[in-house]
């Protein structure tokens, strides 16, 4: 049992790491016309343009890309080096699920923008590796649950 709490730690202290790569990262590639080249969006450059133009959608985006995953990443650390209370496992649960609702608009707009035939949209290996990580924050807060 020690082993397996090292693998958890260690796997969620990676997401630290891994978090802000994903940010960083192309989601996706859009463009208007097949004749132009596509431009690549991140989370970070998605958030600075709804900034100039959506400042409520950008405090949700940011909230739910930036906050809530980095949040719960950290509160997990806490619970399992024994910082924070076992308690605390309840809203950190809640605090993945707003993560999986960021995922869940990206979907949701590039399927949005496939159906309208106006531009070329293309998914990226970052959209792979934040969904991968928002999927690994709520493994492995099972996990940690039933330890």
């Amino acid at each position: 049992m020690p082993r397996t709490a090292a693998l958890l730690k260690a796997a969620n202290l990676a997401l630290l790491v891994l978090y802000p790569v994903a940010w960083t990262a192309p989601l996706l590639r859009a463009g208007l016309l097949p004749l132009f080249g596509l431009e690549e969006i991140s989370v970070l450059t998605g958030l600075r343009a709804l900034w100039q133009t959506e400042i409520f959608l950008a405090v949700l985006v940011a909230l739910f890309a930036l906050i809530a995953p980095l949040a719960k990443t950290i509160g997990l650390s806490l619970v399992q080096f024994g910082l924070l209370g076992r308690r605390a496992l309840v809203a950190l649960n809640l605090l993945g699920k707003l993560a999986m609702a960021d995922i869940f608009l990206i979907a949701l707009y590039i399927t949005a923008v496939k159906g309208i035939g106006i531009g070329r949209i293309e998914t990226a290996w970052g959209l792979y590796l934040f969904s991968g990580c928002v999927l690994a924050s709520l493994v492995l807060s099972l996990f940690q649950r039933r330890d």
